[in-house]
């Protein structure tokens, strides 16, 4: 059972979602990547085939499609923003165990979060910028064609509200 940790109020799971219904293994594994409403997970390193070009549908991330264990679901973008929030959370560009990524600290409990530079899958597949970008999707539509995602790279993070759909990315869950 994955144990989450808490940052402004939001409980996140300590790991990003790897196949679906599961967890990876460690707080610096990739996991897998997925399209936005969607719950096939694709692999986070090498090339990959029969990638889906077509834009996924619907308003906010379905029940039946999200890939989350059991007790938590994908993050929304109001959840993001609270751990962007700089007056109560801190963040730095930092290395786990030899994996690049980010980790947002509680200003107040101290308690951290270490989210990987796991890097992205485009629009028709590829791998982009592994080791340099993180790219987190929520469960919050920003249109029909794109969706509300936490990015980040070494200089910093942000919320980002016009990542196209059929990007690939990771995702970090909060609890239910």
């Amino acid at each position: 059972m994955e144990k989450g940790v808490i940052i402004n109020g939001v409980k996140w799971a300590t790991c990003n979602v790897d196949a679906p219904d599961t967890f990876a293994a460690k707080p610096e594994d990739s996991g897998m990547f997925y399209q936005w409403n969607r719950k096939k997970a694709w692999q986070a390193t090498g090339a990959v085939t029969g990638w889906d070009r077509s834009t996924p549908a619907g308003h906010t991330w379905a029940k039946s499609n999200d890939p989350s264990p059991a007790g938590w679901r994908v993050p929304t973008d109001n959840e993001f923003e609270k751990l962007l929030d700089t007056a109560k959370v801190s963040q730095e560009w930092t290395t786990l165990n030899g994996v690049k990524g980010r980790k947002f600290t509680d200003r107040t409990t101290g308690n951290s979060l270490f989210m990987p530079a796991e890097g992205e899958r485009i629009d028709d597949g590829t791998l982009n910028q592994a080791g340099s970008i993180g790219t987190y999707w929520s469960s919050t539509s920003s249109g029909t064609s794109y969706a509300y995602s936490l990015g980040f790279l070494k200089y910093g993070a942000d919320r980002n509200s016009f990542d196209v759909r059929e990007y690939g990315r990771s995702i970090r869950a909060v609890a239910e």
